[in-house]
């Protein structure tokens, strides 16, 4: 939405050599409104590898922040079940924890903080190790188990 938030990505790339199963885009009458992307894939839980379908490429215009990330998740939703996936997950960085709440209450997902997540591609920032540990949001959706 501005030069601020496009800094954490500078230098690097999200989602580098993802191909999203599904792209949910969002118009009105003054062009795209929202986007999300969605694509299964398996991480590892404990010592458990486990199916979900991770959620990203998330945004929403400007002009819209704030009418309602849990309306367009209930419309992805139907697409989820389809893909027949136990849980949806997602993570974002801990300044939008204010934004990620509101989607949580709603009773959609669970926001989960203290999970160390390790990224394990080689290419999301070419000039760091191929692994690494972050401190993020977890977000969990319930599909197919509770």
């Amino acid at each position: 939405t501005n030069a601020s938030n496009a800094k954490p990505f500078e230098g690097g790339r999200s989602w580098a050599g993802a191909r999203p199963e599904v792209r949910a885009i969002g118009y009105d009458a003054h062009g795209i409104a929202a986007h999300i992307g969605i694509l299964r894939r398996f991480i590892k839980v404990g010592e458990v590898d486990l199916l979900v379908a991770e959620l990203g490429l998330y945004g929403v215009r400007p002009d819209l922040e704030g009418l309602g990330i849990s309306f367009s998740m209930r419309f992805v939703y139907p697409v989820l079940q389809q893909l027949g996936v136990p849980f949806a997950f997602g993570t974002v960085r801990h300044a939008l924890r204010n934004h990620v709440e509101r989607f949580c209450r709603g009773g959609l997902a669970t926001m989960l903080s203290g999970i160390p997540v390790r990224s394990t591609h080689p290419e999301v920032y070419p000039d760091l190790p191929p692994t690494r540990l972050e401190d993020v949001l977890v977000l969990v959706t319930p599909i197919g188990r509770s």
